[in-house]
């Protein structure tokens, strides 16, 4: 898998992720899935829906392009 999240969006799924398990805890079970998605996103860098869009955030990435 190459990776294609950036530092910064890898920090901010990370915290969204954490939020998330804690709306999970309180509000519904629902979020403990989002939470899910959003931490191994940005443990592994790497995003299905990216790839699937050709998107990269990764600063990487953009350098090899060359952009």
């Amino acid at each position: 898998m190459e990776c294609n999240v950036g530092k910064k969006e890898q920090a901010v799924r990370f915290v969204a992720g954490l939020v998330s398990a804690a709306l999970g805890f309180f509000v519904h079970f629902a979020f403990y899935i989002v939470a899910l998605i959003l931490i191994l996103t940005a443990f592994f860098k790497f995003c299905p829906l990216y790839k699937a869009l050709g998107i990269s955030t990764c600063e990487e990435h953009k350098e090899a392009k060359g952009a």
